[in-house]
């Protein structure tokens, strides 16, 4: 249908409750509902055509895949054909994204404006269990309290006098609550601690709240990492009708796809960690103590498993000089010949804690607890003794507060060491527990494409039967934006790379006058240059790691001048509109560690089935990456700014075409002049 077709005649006001929707044609052309809203309206083809697409998708019970560019008007466009099939067929959505800001973005703000359109919607909101309070547990808390120090005791008192009030039971109400509270992981509301509806507060329970509130909604609006959890549950009880807490749903829109094998790996894969045994150990003595159902055998077995762990987990191999970072578990072998003894005995306390826990009568968290301890001690045994051909098990050291120990340089920092299992490949799991379940999936994103194909994301994700749509940005990349490559680079692996790339950055910054994010594929490079800019330049620098990421990005957004310094979670869903962020710079070409553990199975997976793993995974990976990178830039109609690359690998190597091919079509320079004029233009 034509942009020029004569469109029904519409409602100004919002339609009646339960009224038919607007066709997609009646709200998107020129001259409709959304002419006629309070957005400065353009008409998009590409918006409507992917409208159209999707709701074709869900009329014939199919797979979509749609590459949907910055500035296309996706959500609406997802959005409506979602409301539509809800509405008139009666079959719910599930749409889930990729970051928390894009699922509030949502909620918050594209839903209420389509509810000023079309009326009231039944839209709802999930996170994550840990978000929400498990009322049970801090009634127990309360009648016994078992509290470390004064800072648990004030937190304790402000969240029981929130419990009175809140609504929803979301910890995102509580401002004054640290996201590093070690209480609320005492008081949260995760599956392993529930009692479902054995609990005396099940009926006042937030996550019941929640299940009702889906179960009434045309749409359920969650997270990527919820809904795997979700699916993962439901795979482990498949005869449990109340395992997971997402409805049943006739179709799936994913948003930010790319993220999707990452996510699946994680939650098809296994990890313990000695903090998976201390939230068992602290949980029934905490548990227990409150029914006074504690014995000196159950406190004994807990402090034995306690010790146990720990020297189980400091017996795993360590690499010559390695403080933090991922290595392989390649000889689980050679480990349990020299060491089996501290697997058995860990192995052995969980049986002890089981068994004493089978003893405990008349109390409702116990049986919980004990099938806790045995996941674990399943899990455990996977990690030493699988033999899955499809697994990678590697272990992974990580800095007790994370990137901000690595940002400081983390001399004095405790470790953390995690035992990991992940499936190399997702595809088929994917094909099985995820297309094969739903009628209709949408992959949607900005980034799924490489060179103007699908290949690689169908692949990776075993999406073996779906239709595809690229629907071109709205914006005019070529006025809005100068992707600029500095000549005479060194190779990002020669020693002198630093030294120039801090001189190519300086002088950029200098003409951007900051407004810039830097980002970088390593830690070590992004705190080099970072001193050294210091030292160079006037304007304020923020370092990744220093606060957390969304405090981070409020003081770029509100510090004129601002220059970020940031790794792998600043290449995607951020979006800082208008002159603020001028500039983007990237350090080199974002090619995946080849020596990960995940990494380099997948590779040797690839090469055994005859492909290339270079050119088969590890290109594609970075080129939906760099587009990622590159796309915090031009985030609206009005954006402008300069895009500089400092690896001289894009343009020597040949393979550099397939990354030119895959990115927007920038205006290209050499030339530091044309940077000048761009920022400083010649009257």
């Amino acid at each position: 249908m034509s942009s020029t077709t004569p469109i029904s005649i519409l409602p100004a006001a919002p339609l009646e409750p339960g009224a038919r929707l607007p066709s997609l044609h009646d709200f998107f052309a020129q001259g409709g509902i959304l002419s006629r809203s309070s957005l400065s309206f353009e008409y998009r083809r590409g918006q409507y055509d992917m409208a159209r697409a999707i709701e074709k998708a869900f009329e014939e019970k199919r797979h979509l895949i749609v590459e949907a560019g910055t500035g296309t008007g996706k959500t609406l466009a997802y959005l409506l054909p979602a409301l539509r099939l809800a509405r008139e067929r009666q079959q719910r959505v599930i749409i889930s994204t990729g970051t928390k800001n894009l699922q509030e973005q949502l909620y918050f703000k594209d839903v209420p404006f389509l509810e000023s359109l079309l009326g009231p919607l039944k839209v709802c909101y999930m996170k994550g269990r840990g978000n929400y309070l498990c009322r049970h547990k801090l009634y127990a808390l309360r009648d016994n309290p078992i509290l470390s120090g004064l800072e648990e005791i004030d937190q304790f008192h402000h969240i029981a006098a929130w419990e009175r009030t809140t609504e929803t039971g979301d910890r995102a109400e509580i401002d004054a609550l640290p996201e590093t509270s070690a209480l609320w992981h005492k008081l949260d509301a995760r599956t392993e601690a529930c009692l479902g509806q054995s609990c005396p507060d099940w009926e006042r329970c937030f996550i019941t709240a929640m299940r009702r509130k889906a179960l009434e909604s045309d749409i359920v609006i969650v997270n990527h990492h919820l809904f795997f959890a979700d699916l993962g549950i439901k795979q482990q009880a498949a005869n449990a009708p109340d395992a997971g807490i997402l409805p049943e749903a006739g179709a799936v829109i994913f948003d930010e796809a790319h993220e999707l094998e990452e996510v699946a790996s994680n939650y098809f894969g296994i990890g313990l960690s000695t903090q998976r045994f201390d939230e068992l150990t602290r949980d029934v003595e905490m548990m227990l103590k409150a029914k006074q159902a504690s014995t000196a055998a159950i406190e004994s077995a807990c402090g034995t498993l306690h010790n146990r762990a720990r020297l189980f987990f400091s017996a795993l191999p360590t690499e010559p000089n390695q403080t933090v970072g991922r290595m392989p578990f390649e000889h689980r072998e050679e480990f349990l010949e020299e060491s089996g003894d501290m697997y058995t005995a860990t192995l052995n306390a969980l049986t002890r804690l089981e068994g004493e826990l089978e003893r405990v009568k008349n109390v409702d968290e116990a049986p919980g607890l004990r099938k806790r301890a045995a996941d674990i001690r399943a899990h455990l045994a996977f990690l030493l003794e699988s033999s899955d051909r499809n697994t990678v098990f590697w272990i992974e050291r990580r800095a007790v507060g994370g990137v901000r120990n690595l940002a400081r340089g983390h001399a004095n920092a405790a470790f953390n060491t995690h035992l990991q299992a992940t499936p190399i490949d997702v595809s088929e799991l994917l094909e099985t527990s995820l297309f094969n379940i739903y009628p209709s999936v949408i992959l949607t994103s900005a980034t799924l494409t490489v060179s103007g194909g699908f290949e690689h994301v169908r692949k990776r994700l075993g999406l073996t039967t779906a239709r595809e749509l690229v629907v071109p940005s709205h914006f005019n990349y070529e006025k809005q934006a100068l992707l600029y490559l500095p000549p005479n680079m060194p190779d990002p692996r020669d020693a002198e790379f630093t030294a120039k790339a801090a001189e190519r950055i300086r002088r950029v910054l200098e003409l951007s006058r900051g407004r810039a994010f830097c980002l970088f594929t390593s830690y070590n490079q992004m705190r080099e240059i970072y001193e050294r800019m210091l030292a160079e330049l006037p304007y304020p620098l923020l370092l990744h790691g220093t606060a957390p990421r969304h405090v981070l990005i409020e003081q770029f957004r509100n510090t004129p001048n601002a220059v970020l310094f940031g790794t792998s979670s600043f290449w995607q869903g951020v979006d800082v509109q208008g002159e603020q962020l001028s500039c983007v710079i990237i350090d080199r070409l974002p090619f995946a560690v080849p020596t990960d553990p995940v990494v380099k199975a997948r590779m040797h997976a690839i090469e055994e089935n005859g492909g290339k793993p270079f050119f088969d995974y590890q290109i594609p990976s970075a080129v939906i990456t760099l587009k990622q990178g590159f796309g915090r830039l031009i985030r609206s109609l009005h954006d402008r700014g300069v895009l500089m690359l400092l690896d001289p690998r894009i343009q020597r190597q040949r393979y550099g075409r397939i990354f030119f091919e895959s990115l927007p079509p920038y205006r290209l320079t050499q030339e530091i002049t044309d940077v000048e004029n761009f920022f400083h233009p010649k009257t």
